[in-house]
């Protein structure tokens, strides 16, 4: 433990941006999900490639920077996710069925590995939890009926993604407000 406790926080709560600006740009991709159902299925599969590789990329972070007993399963999540990611990218599928199966395993065990961690860690649990849960439900909706139209999983997949955008914009927001009062004490016992 360090003798002032806000110079822990500092660096990570530096990159507040990181988030919010991710928080952006899913809000953004889901935008084009729900507003451009009847893209080809490749184009779909690329920029959801991207999204799991990036999403993949900010959990091993987390993991990295993080505290708590949740860390191991957050890079976990962070590796599969950027598996699955790169081989969406590099192996643009044909049939909508393989798409909408990884996606849907991919939403169920990252829900299921961030229900986990959120238990496990108090540090962030209301977002982590509200993820779990939307991730789980996008899971089981999608493999409950793995026959859906382009349209539909662009559509489903689209609300989702407008949703994690919302929670990681606020997730930003809060990481910033706590770089301020841990700067704030910091001055303040200095």
């Amino acid at each position: 433990m360090s003798a002032n406790p806000g110079t822990e926080l500092r660096p990570v709560s530096s990159l507040w941006w990181v988030l919010a600006l991710f928080g952006v740009a899913i809000f953004g991709l889901g935008v084009f999900f729900v507003a451009s159902p009847h893209e080809t299925l490749s184009t779909f599969t690329v920029i959801a490639g991207i999204f799991l590789l990036v999403d993949g990329i900010l959990a091993i972070l987390g993991s990295i920077f993080g505290k708590g007993e949740g860390r191991g399963l957050l890079a976990l999540i962070g590796v599969l996710s950027a598996i699955a990611g790169l081989v969406l990218i590099k192996q643009p599928f044909s049939t909508l069925v393989v798409f909408v199966l990884i996606v849907g395993v991919w939403f169920v065990v990252a829900g299921i590995v961030r229900l986990v961690s959120a238990i496990g860690t108090p540090e962030g649990r209301g977002g982590n939890l509200a993820l779990a849960g939307l991730d789980l439900v996008a899971g089981i909706v999608i493999l409950a009926w793995p026959h859906l139209s382009l349209a539909t999983f662009a559509a489903i997949i689209g609300i989702v993604l407008i949703i994690r955008g919302i929670l990681f914009v606020v997730a930003g927001w809060e990481l910033r407000k706590l770089g301020k009062e841990s700067a704030a004490v910091a001055s303040s016992g200095a």
